[in-house]
């Protein structure tokens, strides 16, 4: 796959603040890439530089070919799904999306072909002609990524795009883009604070005070950084005195007891070698939580 972004070397300062220190990483055509870390990690600087709002001290950043100063060349290929919405509440759904693809100088035919497919994939099509105010918060931000969507970009940045949706709606919102990842080869950029989003990503990148900690794929992650637990539900009065005998720590759970592993090998070799003991058990690998946590010492899910 052809590398859509590429940033090497990347410095931003804020007077005495670094924001961004040294940060390289690189982006595939039709990637799903994860971009993690807290509040104040770096991540909305290098996105705005990315897109050409701030201008980095140093460094180099490439955008589908171009130098991100080239902004006429790469935005409109860019599309983005900001934190807090930036459509009119006043207007209609349909007027918010129109207004909208006019600024990627679509044709009207273009714009009813776009609108019909995407408001047909997040059920849309009802709404419109309501006023985007009159919307509850799930359809706001469905809106949100039509307008993101409507002129097919190369590229979609998704910055925490299904805060407060249903899972019913996440769903739907996550069956079109990996639709539009196989199908016109979509780069996404996804930053959220859900793991499960980050665990279906290619690709995650950890940053931490502008810096990269960590990155790879989800698997590499949770292997390399969070290991594997065994769960025991039901065992034998005696197999906590064994774990005792044999220094092996536990922590009390809701309904049983957890051993951690660093992979799941050692756990299986375990609960082989100590079938007797335990009647009802699983393993179960760690989450894109566990690894960040193990990184940063920073639970992300707190932020």
């Amino acid at each position: 796959m052809n590398k859509v972004i590429e940033i090497t070397d990347l410095h931003k300062s804020y007077g005495d603040k670094t924001a961004v220190d040294g940060l390289s990483f690189s982006v595939r055509e039709g990637e799903l890439f994860a971009f993690l870390g807290v509040n104040g990690a770096g991540k909305s600087t290098t996105i705005n530089i990315l897109v050409g709002v701030l201008r980095p001290d140093s460094g180099s950043v490439i955008v589908l070919g171009h130098p991100v100063a080239d902004k006429m060349a790469i935005l409109p290929s860019i599309g983005i799904v900001f934190q807090q919405s930036v459509l009119d509440k006043r207007l209609s759904v349909y007027d918010n999306i129109y207004y909208r693809a006019l600024l990627y100088g679509l044709s009207r035919d273009e714009f009813a072909q776009n609108l019909d497919f995407l408001s047909s994939r997040l059920e849309l099509r009802d709404i419109l002609k309501r006023p985007l105010g009159k919307l509850s918060g799930g359809q706001r931000r469905k809106v949100d990524l039509v307008r993101a969507l409507i002129h097919q970009p190369k590229i979609l940045i998704l910055d925490e795009p299904t805060t407060g949706l249903d899972p019913l709606t996440r769903k739907l919102v996550w069956g079109l883009l990996e639709d539009l990842r196989k199908k016109e080869k979509l780069t996404v950029i996804l930053t959220t604070h859900y793991m499960e989003e980050a665990s279906i990503a290619d690709y995650v990148a950890l940053i931490d005070q502008g810096k990269m900690v960590a990155e790879g794929t989800p698997i590499e992650l949770k292997e390399r950084y969070a290991g594997d637990f065994l769960r025991a539900y039901r065992y034998q009065a005696d197999f906590l005195s064994l774990l005792g005998e044999q220094r092996i720590e536990y922590k009390k759970i809701k309904q049983g007891i957890e051993i951690k592993f660093r992979n799941t090998k050692m756990a299986m070799n375990f609960l082989t070698k100590h079938s007797d003991y335990i009647e009802d058990a699983e393993i179960v690998k760690g989450t894109m939580d566990d690894v960040f946590l193990c990184v940063t010492g920073k639970e992300l899910s707190e932020q």
